[in-house]
Parts: C-alpha cells; structure tokens; sequence
C-alpha cells in the first residue's frame, strides 16, 4: 500500500469517508481474492495520480463485514467513490487507471485536478 492510500475499518468509515470533504474513492478487497490483489498497484497509481483530488482508502472485507452489506458488496474488487457522503460512482472487478481517473475526473473539484485532465 502506498503512502497515499489508507486501510479504513468500520469504526472509521462514517468518518473518514462519510464526512470526508472531499471525493473518497474506496477499494473493497481481500487478501485471497487474485483479481484484488492484480488491481493494488493500479490503485496505488491512481491515489499517487491523483493526490490532493481525491483521498483513497481500503476495505479489507474479511475484517470489516458489516461494511458489506451497508454498501451492497456482492464481489470484489469493487471500488465507490463517495461525496458528501454519498455513493457517486461504482466500478466493479478490475479496472485500469484511465477507468480510475475518469470515475475521480467526474467529481474531483477542477482546481485540484492534474493537468490535461478536463471535467466530463
């Protein structure tokens, strides 16, 4: 996990991503799971993309169940943007870091946002 990306437990969630100010961008993943563990060093390259648009956190769902069902995890990985504390966006199983960028470019605020990348 990079220094941009942080774990995230039930306790914290409300919190941390619920009431973040800006975009949140969660990875629900296990440590079993292939398909998870392919997709962390795209995750890893989008939360160092996109560093100070959005914040990034990950849900291991073995350690953090009731988190599945709060938030309708049927596989993994899924990855949700929040804002206002509000489910946003959604993209399930692999995704690559354009798919990533283009869920955090629709609701990442445009000052904060890399160059060349314009608002959808």
């Amino acid at each position: 996990m990079s220094n941009n990306v942080r774990p995230v437990d039930e306790q914290e969630f409300e919190q941390q991503v619920l009431r973040s100010d800006s975009p949140v961008l969660v990875d629900f993943w296990a440590p079993w799971c292939s398909p998870c563990l392919r997709m962390a060093p795209v995750f890893d390259a989008a939360a160092a993309r996109h560093a100070g648009a959005a914040v990034f956190f990950k849900v291991n769902i073995d350690d953090n169940p009731s988190l599945i069902g709060r938030h309708g995890i049927q596989s993994i990985p899924t990855l949700i943007l929040f804002k206002g504390g509000v489910e946003k966006d959604r993209l399930i199983g692999t995704a690559d870091l354009e798919a990533i960028s283009e869920v955090i470019g629709r609701h990442a605020p445009a000052e904060v946002r890399p160059e060349g990348e314009a608002r959808s």
